[in-house]
């Protein structure tokens, strides 16, 4: 009972060997709404196991905070890299 077999599309990427891999990708829904759902799915994940805790810290909301700051350092990376001070010589 404990070693249930389980079809592919009910697998996570997690549990997934490398030579599935193309027939996992194959079963996943790449719809807009999949792909909505998807989003959703990972945001109340993250959201049960970092936020919404009894006994919660900082931890959650810094690791969001943190690739927030990351994200926006690198989409402005090209404007901070020519605004250097160079020496012309």
């Amino acid at each position: 009972m404990a070693d249930r077999a389980v079809s592919l599309a009910e697998k996570r990427l997690m549990d997934v060997k490398l030579n599935e891999l193309g027939a996992w990708l194959g079963g996943r829904d790449f719809t807009p709404n999949g792909i909505l759902s998807a989003i959703r799915r990972g945001h109340d994940r993250y959201y049960n196991k970092y936020i919404n805790v009894k006994k919660g810290g900082i931890g959650g909301v810094a690791m969001l905070l943190v690739g927030y700051v990351a994200i926006s350092y690198l989409w402005e990376y090209d404007h901070i890299k020519h605004d250097r001070w160079r020496k012309y010589h």
